[in-house]
């Protein structure tokens, strides 16, 4: 009941506490009217400007005007109501009210300027200094785009006043002047210190972190404009009071190629379509939304459902309509109220903005609203993809010649051209010409191509077979046995590296390709093989049928080592059998003809399948030394394009030895050339995640980053989605190594919406439940990680008793969340529950960790009366580690055991039981001894505290200075120099004291 003054204050207190959204503006509306009633002003100041806070960080700026109209008359009338922060906040607001007359039309431009003067005019009379005057003149000029020079000078040369804006706000609107200059290398530099985080308030990062997309699109620095993306975007979702700052990061997603993502973060924020109350940020929003829009028509997405005003479904055409005609009458308004065009002039130009890369910026993220490409529509490929893709020729016959050409070679861009052969034929633009030899060639060279594609693209053996003993009856029938044989043989080869292949299959192969092998030698007998050069009467035709002929042949033989070489991979290394002779006598085989023939690529595949086998061994060395070879036999065979698939897998071999360093160069090397000869069935997304793990051993964290976010995107286009969250899972880790949590945190939510989670396993789910949990916890989002380690707890009770220890685990973590949350009731609740699934399945490390932070915030809660409660978590700590040998693997006992104390001694010092408390942070300090050298720095801060204890509270001041004394010295020589400056600050603070 609202029925005294006392009652609206405490009212008003708790609202203080509720984020900001609908509910807290509409309570505050309702405690004014309450206050209302009351003959105590004070009372009424209070819910005012807690009405005004409401409608400042809801978007809510058309009303905050009439709210401090009243503030203003009770300062008037009664200033003795207000608390000299009441007081300090009048002054303040006057900037708030400014801003707001600017959000909305219908203000005549003069009516802001009037109230910028009376401003002026409140601010002498207080003998406050006239900066902030200054800053809202400037304002209004960057607003309607005249005097803008003039005003920026005026504001920037005065000094700063206690009523000035926080330094990261004026940083923002700094960096936001020089944007607006065209000097977007000046306005990051600017905000450097609120993009690095030195500076901050309640509207900072996120908003700056908001506006500095763009420019860093433009300035090519994508790492960070990706990390300002992931972090600043989860601070302004579904923020009624950021609307501005949503439509900049949907902007974001359309200039970097991210639709997908844009219109996830289209239907995430619904609910800004009906926020209405700051018309300026709702343009923003607006513009941003068309922006995004306005791409997916253009690229032919106009049918796609998309997330609109609440009430019907839409399309991305429709949903475009309404917000362009929406849009385009707001800014006029303006332009209208302000008698410029610079509102509509910055629509204008945010419209006219294209995509400023030319792939997707991988951003890390799980993205589920992709729209799908249009029948009939080839999807975008990066520039750089076809960097050095052949020319097409436009004569037929010599686009067959040249497809012939780079097919003996082994090209990948003959797929190209053999791809441009089909389309020609299929819609009549080309013919058979007789200068390309019997029609049939040219239709089994077509099939076998097919074939290949299909094999690459489906992984279909039988039908890509089909393909190829088509292709090998019409060798048959133009009398090119070689041809016909290398088509089958491949064809059969094929089948072994099915899923369902199994020993009775093995053996039919070998038996048919045995034949094969055999027809071979026949074939060589009537016309034995050479390699080298063409001799000199030799005509061109002739030589590349020979040179056809030999590479039909070590075909043939590659075909029996490649069975020979998954049959070998189905068995188990030390599974005894005659499979490891029969592949070592097939890549023997191979090797040995590759090399009389002088056909070095084909010597380098020999030295690839060795390598892979000793590498499934553990025969690192020899793995290694076959793909140093390898490489080198490729380079004797001029086809460098073949050379990335052995870097990437000798790459394998080094990180495997813990050499990052050549691993990293070889994967740059593979993915370079891959992408430069247009190798379309390279392994990209494994090779970029090689490449990020390479650059997370070297700690280039940015590195790591950047190729495992291109790993993921790859993944995801493939249709590989559990490979793509085991690599979003690492990326998350980088993260978390480089400090950048709120990044990992924004990666993780990613997979776990409906439909990302829908595509995992319940473990990997559950995996990423709890790293995200741990990730909030860690951002102090205390309430959302308990939500996620609820749901994981949810999830875990139903595993089988092997996975008992996991639930313990995750009910401590669960009742440390809540706790942190101050949700204690469910807290204790989920604390008794973790100590009964101990009882059952114990989980020392977690029981005690959660003990004893129940004691930390037992005590921080309840001050003294909690003391008694927290001695006793603790003391359940050490009953859980009496039952761990001091040996226990993973487990550092002494660690656990002298934190205990250490927590105990904090405890026992709060409820002033300094006796206790010292005696406690010693037997820290002694265990800590136990610890070695992984022990001194928490030695250290138990000495710290112990000192503490003697100087502070038991006025022991020399003993704590020789204490400390003593550390200093020993934190030095053990190398720990900002340990050792940390302790001698606090000494040279007691050496300063007065004695008595």
């Amino acid at each position: 009941m609202l029925d005294t003054p006392e009652a609206v204050v405490e009212a008003l207190r708790e609202n203080h506490e509720r984020p900001h959204g609908t509910q807290r503006t509409v309570t505050a509306e309702e405690l004014v009217e309450a206050a209302e009633v009351f003959d105590k002003p004070d009372t009424l100041v209070t819910a005012l400007l807690e009405l005004m806070t409401a409608y400042e960080f809801t978007g809510e700026q058309r009303k905050s005007p009439v709210a401090f109209a009243r503030l203003l008359k009770l300062w008037d009338t009664a200033p003795e109501s207000f608390s000299p922060w009441e007081a300090h906040q009048v002054f303040w607001r006057f900037k708030w009210v400014t801003t707001s007359l600017l959000q909305v039309p219908e203000v005549p431009l003069d009516t802001v300027r009037g109230w910028i003067d009376r401003m002026r005019e409140r601010y002498e009379e207080a003998g406050h200094g006239m900066q902030p005057v200054a800053a809202m003149r400037h304002h209004v000029a960057a607003h309607i785009g005249t005097g803008v020079d003039d005003a920026y000078d005026l504001w920037v040369t005065r000094p700063r006043t206690e009523l000035s804006d926080c330094e990261a706000c004026e940083t923002r609107h700094r960096a936001g002047y020089k944007v607006a200059a065209g000097d977007d290398a000046a306005a990051l530099d600017a905000w450097r210190p609120v993009l690095a985080g030195e500076q901050s308030c309640s509207e900072e990062p996120q908003t700056s972190q908001a506006r500095a997309l763009l420019p860093l699109l433009r300035l090519g620095r994508t790492d960070e404009a990706r990390s300002h993306h992931l972090t600043g975007y989860r601070r302004v979702r579904g923020n009624t009071g950021m609307q501005h700052e949503v439509g900049l990061h949907l902007e974001f997603c359309a200039l970097s190629r991210n639709e997908g993502r844009g219109l996830e973060v289209l239907a995430e924020n619904r609910p800004l379509f009906e926020a209405t109350g700051a018309p300026l940020d709702r343009l923003g929003f607006l513009t941003g939304v068309e922006v995004l829009l306005a791409r997916l028509v253009e690229d032919g997405h106009g049918e796609t459902p998309v997330a609109g005003p609440p009430g019907r479904n839409w399309t991305a055409g429709e949903l475009l309509g309404h917000v362009r005609g929406e849009a385009d009458r707001l800014a006029a308004a303006f332009d209208a109220r302000n008698g410029t065009t610079a509102v509509g002039d910055r629509r204008r130009e945010r419209l006219a903005r294209r995509p400023l890369l030319d792939a997707p910026l991988p951003l890390g993220l799980r993205t589920a609203a992709a729209p799908r490409t249009p029948a009939g529509a080839a999807p975008a490929l990066p520039a750089a993809a076809t960097a050095e893709a052949p020319e097409v020729p436009e004569d037929f016959a010599a686009l067959v010649a040249e497809a012939r050409r780079l097919a003996r070679l082994g090209h990948p861009g003959a797929d190209r051209l053999w791809a441009r052969i089909t389309e020609r034929l299929a819609d009549g633009s080309a013919a058979h010409d007789d200068r390309l030899g019997p029609e049939e060639l040219l239709r089994a060279e077509l099939a076998e191509e097919h074939a290949y594609r299909l094999k690459q693209k489906d992984g279909d053996a039988e039908e890509s077979g089909a393909g190829l003993e088509t292709a090998a009856g019409l060798y048959d029938e133009l009398g090119m046995p070689w041809q016909a044989l290398a088509a089958r043989a491949r064809a059969l080869a094929w089948t072994t590296g099915e899923d369902d292949a199994d020993a009775g299959r093995d053996e039919a192969v070998r038996v048919r390709l045995d034949r094969m092998l055999g027809e071979a030698e026949r074939l060589k007998d009537e016309a034995p093989l050479t390699g080298g050069k063409p001799g000199d009467g030799e005509t061109a035709l002739g030589a590349d049928a020979a040179a056809d002929r030999v590479l039909s042949y070590l075909t043939v033989l590659y075909a029996g080592a490649y069975a020979a070489y998954q049959e070998t991979m189905r068995r188990e290394p030390e599974e005894p059998g005659p499979a490891p002779e029969r592949f070592e006598e097939a890549v023997g085989a191979l090797r040995a003809e590759a090399e009389r023939l002088g056909v070095p690529h084909q010597v380098a595949n020999a030295r690839q399948f060795v390598a892979d086998a000793a590498g499934r061994r553990g025969d690192i060395a020899l793995a290694e030394s076959e793909l140093r070879a390898a490489l080198v036999d490729i380079e004797a065979s001029e086809r460098p394009w073949r050379g990335s698939r052995p870097r990437a897998l000798l790459a394998q071999v080094l990180l495997a030895r813990q050499e990052p360093a050549e691993a990293a160069e070889l994967l740059h090397r593979a993915i370079a050339d891959a992408v430069r000869y247009g190798e379309e069935d390279f392994p990209l997304a494994p090779t970029y995640s090689l490449l990020g793990h390479a650059s997370s051993h070297l700690g280039d964290h940015t590195g790591a980053v950047r190729h495992l976010s291109e790993a993921a995107a790859r993944f995801d286009r493939e249709g590989e989605h559990p490979e793509a969250a085991d690599v979003r899972m690492q990326l998350a880790g980088v993260l978390t190594e480089a400090g950048r949590q709120a990044d990992a945190v924004a990666v993780l939510e990613s997979l776990l919406s409906e439909e990302s989670a829908a595509a995992l396993d319940e473990r990997m789910v559950a995996q990423i439940r709890l790293s995200l949990a741990r990730g909030l916890r860690e951002l102090e989002e205390y309430l959302p990680s308990a939500e996620e380690f609820l749901r994981l707890a949810g999830t875990v009770s139903g595993w089988e008793e092997d996975d008992a220890p996991i639930r313990t685990l995750v009910t401590a973590d669960t009742a440390v969340a809540l706790a942190l949350a101050d949700r204690w009731e469910a807290a204790e609740a989920a604390y008794e529950r973790a100590l009964a699934a101990h009882a059952e399945a114990p989980n020392p490390p977690m029981i005690v960790r959660m003990a004893r932070e129940f004691a930390r915030l037992t005590t921080a809660a309840r001050g003294d009366e909690g003391v008694e409660t927290a001695l006793a978590h603790l003391a359940r700590a050490d009953e859980a580690l009496d039952g761990v040998p001091a040996d226990a693997e993973g487990f550092a006992v002494w660690y656990e055991r002298g934190e205990v104390h250490y927590r105990r001694s904090h405890v026992l010092a709060e409820a002033q039981r300094f006796e206790e408390a010292l005696a406690e942070a010693e037997a820290a300090i002694g265990v800590h001894e136990e610890g070695g050298e992984h022990g001194e720095l928490p030695r250290a801060e138990a000495v710290r505290f112990a000192a503490l204890v003697e100087g502070n509270g038991l006025g022991r001041t020399d003993e704590a200075i020789a204490r400390l004394t003593t550390a200093a010295a020993r934190c030095r020589n053990a190398g720990h120099p900002e340990a050792a400056q940390i302790l001698t600050a606090l000494r040279e603070e007691y050496l300063a004291r007065p004695r008595g």
